[in-house]
């Protein structure tokens, strides 16, 4: 029998983390948890889950704290999650399902992906943009999960946003997070192939909690452009933003999300112009 750890860096996430162990408590040999020094009852609902909980600073690039926690996971199999997320049952099977099977099964589940196509097409997007995900030969080391996220009061499907696929099942021997940047990939040794059912992403059920971790993304383009030598006013104005709209809402089809995808897409846009100006600000 395969034991699964459940891995999470959290900070303040009293609200979610609750479903999102209450979800795993079935299929989870055990949780850890490195905290960020929370404020709110994010430790103490953690231990109520029985977890083992590492409390320390609260780093900007919080890929260091789930390193942490991966390093303090004792099984192999390790599935790393964030708290505003939930497996669903049927995920939560596959996981059991996959963990267990042989490299011949493997190689024959991923072959019968009903969503084959799209999953590798997007992850070729995520290549071309991140580098090398894992190696073509080789054992299955790690597997994306594609991800449905919630915006206020529904999960969004296009506008590029479905299947927003993140590595999230893991073997611990074969994987580590680099911790350079916020948008990296974790480092796989080995081959990465594809769940098929959705991860629940709670992302933004209020307009509120979208502003707040849209202004946290912002502040980190802000400190890209810093290393910028040349940072083209018109671009973060003008072009980008008109550009991810009219891409995002007709191209990828958001506005068959209704106002809730138009909306996504419009505030997605004006990350660029927002960006550019508390850059200037701050220069």
């Amino acid at each position: 029998m395969h034991k699964l750890s459940v891995i999470l860096a959290t900070f303040n996430e009293e609200k979610n983390l609750g479903p999102c162990l209450e979800a795993l408590k079935d299929i989870a040999d055990e949780f850890v948890i490195v905290d960020g020094t929370s404020t709110d009852k994010t430790v103490a609902i953690a231990k109520s889950y029985g977890a083992r909980v590492l409390v320390r600073q609260n780093e900007k690039i919080f890929h260091i704290n789930k390193q942490k926690a991966l390093d303090m996971a004792r099984n192999e199999w390790v599935l790393q999650m964030d708290a505003d997320e939930i497996v669903s049952k049927e995920l939560a099977k596959e996981i059991m399902q996959v963990i267990t099977m042989t490299k011949e099964e493997l190689e024959a589940y991923q072959e019968k992906l009903p969503n084959k196509k799209l999953f590798l097409r997007h992850q070729k997007l995520l290549a071309d943009r991140d580098g090398n995900i894992g190696t073509e030969g080789g054992d299955y080391a790690a597997f994306f999960i594609p991800r449905l996220n919630y915006f206020l009061g529904k999960y969004l499907r296009y506008g590029g946003v479905y299947p927003d696929g993140v590595i999230r099942l893991i073997k611990k021997s074969k994987s580590h997070f680099p911790c350079v940047s916020v948008h990296e990939q974790i480092a796989v040794d080995g081959r990465v192939g594809w769940l098929q059912h959705d991860l629940l992403h709670m992302a933004d059920p209020t307009f509120e909690r979208y502003l707040k971790r849209n202004s946290r993304y912002i502040n980190l383009i802000v400190d890209e452009l810093k290393q910028e030598k040349h940072v083209s006013a018109f671009a973060y104005m003008v072009t980008l933003p008109l550009g991810w709209f009219f891409a995002t809402t007709f191209r990828h089809k958001g506005i068959l999300d209704g106002w809730q995808g138009v909306t996504f897409s419009f505030f997605s846009a004006l990350r660029f112009p927002r960006a550019y100006l508390r850059y200037k600000k701050q220069k």
